[in-house]
């Protein structure tokens, strides 16, 4: 990976942005949050979400990620320091996926 990182693209009224800050938030990550204006979408958003240019997304390194709860799959899956975000129990995983 080119780079460690990690930018947020989101609004701040969003709960879906929410979530992923709170996500990177429990694993004491350092992030730079990039907010969207309404009605306007940046040419970073268009060119990381291209399906929906939608937020949330998260860029690590030059990856994005879209969709709050894989973001949020995600922060817990790469940084395994600190708390687990999600259950490792499949049952109680298909719960949190619900």
């Amino acid at each position: 990976m080119a780079s460690d990182e990690v930018k947020l693209l989101g609004r701040w009224t969003s709960p879906y942005v929410l979530r992923a800050r709170i996500a990177l938030n429990i694993k004491s990550l350092d992030y730079e949050f990039l907010e969207e204006i309404f009605g306007s979408k940046s040419d970073l958003l268009v060119k990381s979400n291209p399906a929906f240019k939608k937020v949330p997304v998260l860029i690590h390194g030059d990856r994005p990620i879209c969709e709050s709860f894989i973001i949020v799959q995600y922060v817990d899956e790469v940084w395994t320091s600190g708390p687990a975000i999600l259950p490792s129990d499949p049952y109680d995983m298909a719960v949190a996926r619900f």
